[in-house]
């Protein structure tokens, strides 16, 4: 009986313990003030940050001839679907008349075809070439490379309209205007960015790897293609979406070089969209719509990379 009573009082003992450690973690899981106003503070700016965003699809879904009088309303005015329809040109001149539109025309189809074939070009292009840059400015040695990689860090201060009229003159002289390749051409080898940004994963990659390889007899081609590359997937991919996004926002200088139906991108298109007002009065729910479909596949890219990208420029040490 005794020892049964005193294993009684040591499992009394322990869940006295237990429910004294339970209520000291609840007092400390207290929420203080200044968490408080911190996550107060944090979901104020969230909601600045995502309201023009609600603003912009409440426009879209409204009917231009309602906006004016429910200009501060909160939710669609005469909900519609009309200003998508005209945006994808489903709808015709007359019946975008009659919905309050301007009666402009834009080929979707066709901006959206050419805005993907130019991203994947400079995609594919820059990738490609700043990814050997990069492993060339890492590992390889030869004479002034630091001074070199110091001459492409500068050229991150300068201003890209500095640059605007002398690759404007470069590509008229090789008769590039209104193609792919025009404007594609500023970045679709290199550009400073890309460099840093994948030098700086290479260095973090073990030397003695490499060594391995050249003493299985691989050489630098074969080690960078076979080796470096699969090992440096997650950054590059994170450099890819970058470069995919911003050539697919890109409008000063397809706007420049590709005036031309066939070959104008989205964001060109949508200037026109926007410029083209015989009634006078944009067609504010139209283009709200066609930047809201337009914005589609970059949203689905940064959903499905965004993790992989957040983790690359972690590891990279860009801050």
């Amino acid at each position: 009986m005794t020892a049964i009573t005193s294993r009684l009082d040591r499992a009394e003992t322990a869940a006295t313990a237990v429910t004294s450690s339970r209520r000291r973690r609840r007092r400390r899981r207290h929420v203080k003030p200044s968490d408080l106003f911190f996550w107060s503070l944090v979901a104020v700016l969230l909601i600045l940050t995502l309201f023009p965003f609600y603003w912009s699809l409440r426009t879209a879904l409204s009917t231009n001839a309602s906006l004016p009088a429910n200009s501060t309303g909160l939710l669609p005015a005469n909900f519609t679907l009309s200003g998508f329809e005209r945006a994808l040109g489903l709808a015709s001149t007359e019946e975008a008349i009659a919905a309050g539109g301007s009666g402009a025309q834009i080929d979707f189809i066709k901006a959206l075809r050419n805005s993907f074939i130019v991203s994947t070009m400079v995609t594919i292009g820059q990738v490609l070439c700043c990814a050997m840059a990069a492993y060339a400015f890492a590992r390889l040695r030869f004479p002034f490379r630091n001074q070199l990689f110091f001459i492409v860090l500068t050229a991150l201060m300068i201003p890209p309209i500095f640059t605007l009229l002398p690759n404007f003159l470069w590509v008229q002289d090789r008769g590039w205007l209104n193609t792919y390749l025009g404007i594609a051409s500023p970045k679709l080898l290199m550009t400073p960015f890309a460099i840093f940004f994948l030098r700086q994963f290479f260095l973090n990659i073990p030397r003695e790897i490499e060594e391995a390889a050249s003493i299985d007899g691989a050489g630098r081609f074969r080690t960078f293609f076979k080796i470096i590359v699969p090992m440096s997937a997650s950054p590059i991919v994170t450099l890819a979406v970058l470069t995919f996004i911003e050539q697919w926002n890109d409008y000063l200088w397809p706007k420049l070089v590709g005036q031309d139906e066939s070959v104008r991108v989205l964001t060109t298109s949508l200037g026109n969209f926007r410029s083209q007002t015989p009634q006078g009065t944009p067609d504010w729910a139209g283009l709200m719509a066609a930047t809201w479909v337009s914005a589609l596949p970059i949203l689905l890219l940064l959903l499905l990379a965004g993790k992989r990208l957040v983790n690359s420029i972690q590891f990279s040490g860009i801050k």
